[in-house]
């Protein structure tokens, strides 16, 4: 890619909006890629977005698995894994032929209810390890074609009991895991072309510093307030799914 200086203006923009919203994927445990997506696509497309938005990710969720690394609940992240892997490869091979509007705005139906469900029953019932297949398969088959649908899996993660340094870590590294499958497939598709190398990486100290920032910002949150947050983010996302951004 020439480097001009509408090329650093568009780099600029996009940096500074990856590390913003790496730092939420942070503090909330997700929303950052589900909030990029509009960014990335206004800035490069939709055919580009969607890959330059998964190696994003692949660097903010590597960052945050490892820096709490020590508290990642490993049984959930295998049992997500093995639906994730082939739904996830499926859909990265489906993506440009797939009917993307009506897809985001089930998903942005969904993300509302959920918000909903958890204040009329604050005391959800646990969810089961076997459950976290069938999570694995929704979000490995919805993130190929839509780029990010990491609130998806939020309210399970939250109803099995995670929190903070455990909810980030474990839900980061169930998601490193689908975005590697991701760009496998991407991949196969034709989908990796320099440009979107080049992209994802000159984004990736961006998303790097806004996950260690994150990380800071964690710990000085109540449980209270730290599901409140993710609460927020999941509205926002639905509501982002409903309105076609």
């Amino acid at each position: 890619m020439p480097v001009t200086w509408q090329v650093v203006g568009v780099l600029a923009a996009a940096s500074a909006a990856a590390f913003v919203l790496a730092w939420l994927s942070a503090v909330a445990g997700f929303g950052g890629g589900v909030l990029l997506l509009p960014v990335f696509t206004a800035l490069f497309g939709l055919r580009t977005a969607i890959p330059v938005l998964t190696l994003t990710q692949l660097s903010s969720n590597a960052s945050r698995a490892w820096l709490n690394r020590g508290h990642l609940r490993w049984a959930i992240i295998g049992r997500f894994a093995l639906g994730a892997v082939p739904l996830a490869l499926a859909g990265g091979l489906l993506l440009a032929a797939a009917p993307l509007a009506p897809l985001k705005r089930v998903l942005g139906v969904f993300l509302v209810v959920v918000v909903v469900w958890r204040r009329l029953r604050p005391n959800p019932r646990r969810p089961s390890l076997p459950a976290f297949t069938a999570v694995g398969a929704a979000s490995g088959l919805g993130s190929a074609l839509l780029g990010s649908v990491g609130p998806l899996t939020a309210p399970f993660f939250l109803a099995y009991g995670l929190a903070r340094d455990a909810y980030i870590g474990t839900e980061a590294t169930c998601a490193l895991v689908l975005h590697v499958t991701k760009l496998i497939a991407y991949g196969a598709g034709s989908l990796l072309n320099p440009t979107v190398l080049w992209l994802g990486v000159a984004l990736t100290p961006a998303t790097l510093a806004g996950a260690w920032v994150g990380k800071r910002t964690v710990g000085r949150l109540s449980d209270r307030l730290f599901t409140r947050l993710v609460e927020a983010g999941l509205v926002v996302a639905g509501v982002l799914f409903l309105v076609g951004l």
